[in-house]
């Protein structure tokens, strides 16, 4: 028996960068929003003597299959509880873009130790599984945080520190340019605002940073990234157009390379989809996860 399910994608609504820290890494601020456009995980039960993993569908991800997140992930839950770790098949049918900003590889290891904890019994609670998704990657917490508890969350220190909002249901036209951008070059780029300061109030400011990019507010890689490649800049520039019929702002989500508009709820769908025929890159639309308060 076999049981399938959603790795959604997310976006950030803004991130900023307001330290570095002592271990090297940044602390950061940001509103990490899930989308319902994402992967799809398939885990099946695998014969007693087949590997501990059998992982299908990510050949093309990483060129060892040892180094991909849902391997860490499945290894992790493993060495922890030994006892309760039965062989598995997993099989990815990816449709997130990788190096994208999107989170795909993290939320997938999220999705694996959300999944194998349930199929292997382990009773995890949410803490215990967040604290393994710390060492695995910066913004898996984010997506176990979302499974469990809101899919939208505003997220401190270095993604890991999450609280949820509440935010309106939003539709958003998503660009993928054909780039992929060096997340360490965009962090040593000397014009990087690396003490952004911190703002507060976030869940009632939805106004200054959902649909608009109020003063204040932003993404710290946006600039950066649209400097260094004509394939993110050109994708900008044409949601910039259609920003004048939206009146909304488009923006990078994390370091790139995907570029995203808020589409207010008066674009009718031949509207949306003419402009989809004529973006210059990949796209797709997608809504907010999970239906929303309506109440900021």
């Amino acid at each position: 028996m076999s049981l399938t399910v959603f790795s959604p994608a997310k976006i950030n609504l803004f991130l900023h960068i307001t330290a570095k820290r002592d271990d090297g890494y940044h602390n950061i601020q940001s509103v990490f929003r899930a989308l319902d456009f994402g992967d799809w995980l398939t885990f099946m039960p695998a014969a007693a003597d087949a590997p501990l993993l059998t992982l299908t569908g990510a050949d093309t991800l990483t060129a060892n299959l040892h180094d991909n997140l849902i391997s860490r992930a499945t290894t992790a839950l493993a060495t922890r509880y030994p006892d309760a770790a039965t062989p598995i098949a997993i099989h990815l049918d990816k449709k997130i873009p990788t190096g994208a900003g999107l989170g795909g590889g993290s939320s997938n290891c999220a999705t694996t130790l959300i999944t194998l904890n349930q199929l292997w019994q382990l009773n995890l609670s949410t803490d215990e599984l967040l604290a393994i998704g710390r060492t695995l990657g910066a913004d898996v917490p984010f997506f176990i945080f979302s499974h469990a508890q809101q899919a939208d969350a505003h997220a401190l220190g270095i993604g890991d520190e999450l609280s949820a909002l509440s935010l309106p249901a939003a539709r958003y036209l998503l660009l993928f340019p054909q780039a992929h951008l060096a997340t360490k070059t965009l962090f040593a780029h000397p014009e990087l605002n690396k003490n952004h300061a911190l703002l507060d109030n976030i869940n009632a400011r939805y106004l200054e940073y959902g649909e608009r990019l109020e003063a204040g507010f932003y993404n710290a890689f946006e600039a950066i990234a649209s400097k260094i490649n004509t394939q993110v800049a050109t994708a900008l520039d044409y949601l910039q157009r259609l920003a004048a019929i939206t009146n909304t702002h488009p923006r990078l989500t994390g370091t790139g390379s995907t570029v995203f508009l808020p589409i207010p709820a008066h674009i009718d769908l031949s509207e949306l989809t003419a402009w989809q025929l004529s973006a210059p890159c990949p796209c797709v639309v997608a809504d907010s996860l999970y239906p929303a308060s309506e109440n900021l």
